[in-house]
């Protein structure tokens, strides 16, 4: 598995990138062990609140955080679960 890439590096990234008002990097590499895909890379999960969603579907959420990490996955990142949210969507959660 390649080290490259840790939750605080994406976290730093995402940070610069997309201005959340609450942003949370949780490496779940650890759980796809043995998988085919730990050896491509660091599983993560992003749970990201921004303002910048509103208005904006899933997909295209997830677009801007992909493109934010975009040069991170040639370091090392396999795969990314990400539970983008406006902040009225996080207060109703």
């Amino acid at each position: 598995m390649n080290p490259g890439v840790t939750a605080d590096r994406l976290q730093e990234v995402l940070q610069h990138a997309l201005s959340p008002s609450a942003l949370e990097v949780q490496d779940d590499s650890h759980l796809h062990a043995g998988h085919a895909g730990a050896r491509e890379g660091r599983h993560f999960t992003v749970r990201v609140v921004s303002a910048g969603f509103i208005g904006l579907t899933r997909v295209a959420r997830h677009r801007l955080v992909y493109d934010a990490a975009r040069t991170l996955f040639a370091e090392g990142i396999h795969a990314l679960v990400i539970e983008a949210r406006t902040p009225d969507e996080a207060q109703q959660r």
